[in-house]
Formats: structure tokens, C-alpha cells, sequence
């Protein structure tokens, strides 16, 4: 018999986070999260995604053992705003049991008919800046900080219980041999003049702070047009501000500037932390920060994470300045490997960017809806 639970105490949310580590113990290509980190996403009075959104964190127990996991989220921004009535799940993870992932999905379809919403859509998270998707291709394929990892039967369970595919994502990577300076070096000279634009660049975190505002306003504007995209709040951007940004090499931050000193395009690149999760296995004590410290200077594979550019600005060839300011970068630092991030396969400005690195597509994600 299939036992549903929703998790509530401390005690009870760390079982669930930790479900995974059982499930993808010793898989090589499942990358565990820092569970303090995991702990503070949820809890609701330091998350400010609960200012607009709503989420229960459920547990499947089969004779007294959990066998499944999901979260049933409500983003009201989304519903409200966007007028698109869905419930959203997410940190989805079950055994191979059908029956477990239809108990599971249950309490979302409960949670959306409950406030007459028309479908459920998953896996995501409570907002743009969090994971997504369910990975389709490249099981063999190591993850990163920023993504889900699963088996391929939890596709075969949601397409036998009805969902249809609803968003399709891409992630590639490509060496940073590939890159040809030739094809933005001259063209970012020309862009300069041009616009009056100039590269901004950082050695310190708290240099970059007073921009982080003007850095999240321009990825809002940037995205805005995607069917898919829920603004980030002004409290949000104080939160991201306050967990992320030391996480991030001061020099991976790259801005351009027009003539006023407006932002007019940023990009946000982090240093591979996939080696380093891997042996922490989720804590930070007592050694798992110097762990990370050490990836943060040394890992020679980076992460492609935002980029977001004025409206105005974009198809000007802006994103010469921005990959020629990277390209000094990575070669000062040895750099071996570029990781792009889940993006939209609608998504074709952003596929176009990078045509020239001849990346390889070497994952693939989606969404999955169904009508309740």
C-alpha cells in the first residue's frame, strides 16, 4: 500500500531532499545538492518565491519507506498576471512504480482542481532562475548544479498517465579550443563605436552588487516576450543577490555599457562546482566549503548561466564585446570546456550565439502537461 505525506517539519523536508541520494547512489551522473541550501529553498519564511507562490512538499511511503517525492506549486504571479491556470511540480524523483508516480501527481491535480485550475505542468520549480525539466536525452551525460537528473522510466510513467510533451529544452557544450576569436574580435571593435557601448568587468564581488539590480531589471526585459516567463520580483532579486553572487568568480560577470553608462546586455558564467557536489554529497561541513572554494579557482570547465540583452540592442552584435571580454578571460585561466545551460529550443536568438563554438547538443529536457 502507497502511503502519502506531506512534509512539514525540518526533520521531515531533510528526508525528503535526501531521497535522491538513495535513489542515484553511485550513479555517476547524478549531481546531489547542498542540503542546507535545499533546506532555505524551502523554507517559506526565507524563500521569497512564497510571496507569490505556494508549494507542498509530498512523500510516497511504502511500508514505511519512502519510495517518491514531489512538490505541488502554485505560482500565483504566473496564474494571476499571465492568466495561465497552471499547477506546476517539481523535485520529482520516484522509484520504478508507476503506481508510486500516480499517487504523487495526485495531490498536484488535487492542489490545482482545488483552486479550479485547468493543468498541471512539470517538472519546474517556483520560478525562471530555478531547475527544470525532465531530462530526455543524455543519461550518460554528467549534470551540473543547475539541473535535474532522472531516470528514463519517469518518462514512460508520465507519458502512460497522459502528459504531453509542453516545452523542449536544449543543453550543448563545446571546448574553448573551438573558439575563434576572428569571428568577434574586429566585429566587437566596430560594435563599440558604433553604439557607443563599452565592456565592463569586475575583480571584486562587492564592486558588482550596486549593478545586481540593474542586472536582474535587464534579464525581465530580455525574456519578457517568452511565453514561459515569470518576472522576478524586486525581493527576489535581493535574495539572489544575497545567496548567489559570491558563488560567482567576480570575473565571470561581464556587462556592457552604452555611453550614459546604461546596462545594456550582462552575462553571468560560474565555475563548474559538479566535480565538488559529487564528493561533498551534499554537506558543507566539516569540509564541504573548501571543496567549492577550491572548484571556484580552479575548475577548468565553466557553466554558461544568464545573458540578457536591451531589447534595443539585440541582433546589433552586442555579444561580440561580451565574447571577447570572456575569451581574455578563459585563456588567462586555462579554461578547458564551455557548459550551456538548459535554454528554450524556441529559443533561436539564443541558439544563434553560440553557432560559431560548433557546440554539441549532448542533453535534452522537457516539460510535460496534462489537462486536469
Amino acid at each position: 500500500m502507497i502511503t502519502i505525506k506531506e512534509a512539514k517539519s525540518k526533520k521531515e523536508l531533510t528526508e525528503y531532499i535526501k531521497f535522491p541520494f538513495s535513489l542515484y547512489k553511485d550513479n555517476p551522473y547524478w549531481v546531489p545538492p547542498i542540503i542546507a541550501d535545499e533546506l532555505e529553498s524551502f523554507d517559506k519564511t526565507k524563500n521569497p518565491a512564497f510571496d507569490n507562490a505556494e508549494a507542498y512538499f509530498y512523500l510516497a511511503y511504502r511500508d514505511n519507506k519512502i519510495v517518491g517525492r514531489i512538490t505541488a506549486i502554485i505560482n500565483w504571479s504566473e496564474v494571476n498576471n499571465q492568466h495561465k491556470r497552471k499547477v506546476r511540480f517539481g523535485w520529482f524523483d520516484v522509484i520504478d512504480d508507476i503506481e508510486v508516480t500516480k499517487a504523487l501527481l495526485d495531490k498536484v491535480y488535487e492542489l490545482g482542481r482545488k483552486h479550479n485550475l485547468e493543468h498541471a505542468e512539470g517538472p519546474m520549480g517556483f520560478s525562471n532562475l530555478d531547475k527544470v525539466g525532465l531530462l530526455t536525452e543524455g543519461y550518460d551525460q554528467v549534470g551540473t548544479m543547475i539541473t535535474w537528473y532522472n531516470h528514463p522510466y519517469y518518462v514512460t510513467h508520465l507519458e502512460q498517465l497522459g502528459f504531453q510533451v509542453e516545452k523542449q529544452y536544449i543543453e550543448s557544450i563545446f571546448p574553448f579550443s573551438n573558439v575563434k576569436p576572428e569571428f568577434f574580435q574586429k566585429a566587437q571593435e566596430l560594435i563599440k563605436k558604433r553604439y557607443g557601448l563599452k565592456a565592463l568587468n569586475f575583480t571584486k564581488t562587492k564592486d558588482i552588487m550596486p549593478h545586481v539590480d540593474k542586472m536582474f531589471d535587464l534579464f525581465n526585459e530580455t525574456y519578457a516576450k517568452l511565453a514561459s516567463f515569470v518576472a522576478i520580483s524586486d525581493v527576489q532579486k535581493a535574495y539572489f543577490k544575497k545567496k548567489y553572487i559570491s558563488f560567482i568568480n567576480p570575473e565571470y560577470i561581464k556587462f556592457v555599457l552604452d555611453k550614459d553608462d546604461n546596462l545594456v546586455a550582462f552575462s553571468i558564467v560560474m565555475p563548474s562546482f559538479t566535480e565538488a557536489l559529487q564528493k561533498i554529497k551534499g554537506k558543507l561541513f566539516p569540509f564541504g566549503f573548501l571543496q567549492l572554494l577550491k572548484a571556484k579557482k580552479h575548475s577548468k570547465d565553466v557553466v554558461f548561466y544568464l545573458i540578457g540583452i536591451h531589447p534595443e540592442y539585440q541582433n546589433k552584435g552586442v555579444t561580440a564585446i561580451i565574447f571577447d571580454e570572456y575569451y581574455k578571460t578563459f585563456s588567462e585561466k586555462g579554461i578547458q570546456n564551455c557548459i550551456r545551460t538548459p535554454e528554450l529550443l524556441e529559443n533561436n536568438a539564443i541558439h544563434l550565439l553560440w553557432k560559431n563554438f560548433d557546440p554539441i547538443i549532448h542533453c535534452q529536457r522537457k516539460t510535460y502537461l496534462k489537462n486536469l
